[in-house]
């Protein structure tokens, strides 16, 4: 009786250990699991920011600022064509040291924010991967004074960590996904960081990324 109650006991003991193990294994992995969802992520966002980037830099030149309604953006990237100029000499400059530029053709804007990307829809560029119900990124658009009297057009487009880690991934429970986003919001707002992906600025003339910006840090 003894020793079947010792091989019970024992057996006990062995499901705690490996219990424990398996804890201490998971307390290690869940954060490394964690930081590799949210790269995976932020790299689609960040790819979808450019492109608001880039088409926003392409409405200023044509229109002279930048523009807060995606829209208008979208009908521009849709309908717009860009000049395409080339550097020539002077033909008036008879010491051939003068230079002018000269309108050659146009291309579409479309054609140039796509690339060669077979999958890209201008229609999707206001709409936040991974966000569970088809949040759009948030656009602002304005000018900044300098020296008091120059206008500069800005822009901003930004997504916070609670739009794009939403839903947990593989492997967590809500509440532990959760608590890690909420950590690493924490960790970025105790350092004075935007919690979350942003392009531009409403505040200098900037079209930088934060996560360019924090790179240089």
């Amino acid at each position: 009786m003894k020793k079947g109650l010792s091989i019970i006991i024992n057996i006990i003991l062995f499901a705690i250990i490996v219990l424990l193990a398996w804890q201490v294994v998971k307390s290690i992995q869940a954060p490394i699991k964690f930081k590799n969802e949210q790269t995976m992520r932020e790299k689609q966002v960040v790819e979808r920011l450019v492109d608001i980037r880039n088409a926003e830099v392409l409405y200023k030149n044509a229109n002279n600022k930048y523009t807060a309604d995606f829209d208008s953006l979208i009908q521009f990237c849709q309908t717009a064509e860009i000049p395409i100029v080339k550097i020539v000499p002077d033909p008036t400059d008879t010491t051939y040291t003068r230079t002018i530029s000269d309108t050659i053709g146009f291309s579409k804007v479309m054609d140039s924010l796509k690339g060669a990307r077979q999958d890209f829809n201008i229609a999707d560029i206001k709409y936040v991967p991974f966000a569970p119900n088809n949040e759009m990124f948030e656009l602002e658009a304005g000018t900044i004074i300098r020296n008091e009297v120059i206008k500069i057009p800005v822009f901003e487009a930004r997504v916070p960590y609670e739009v794009y880690l939403a839903t947990p991934g593989a492997g967590f429970s809500e509440k532990e996904w959760n608590q890690r986003r909420d950590n690493a919001k924490a960790e970025k707002e105790n350092i004075n960081r935007y919690a979350g992906l942003k392009v531009g600025s409403m505040e200098e003339a900037s079209t930088d990324g934060n996560w360019e910006k924090e790179v240089e840090l």
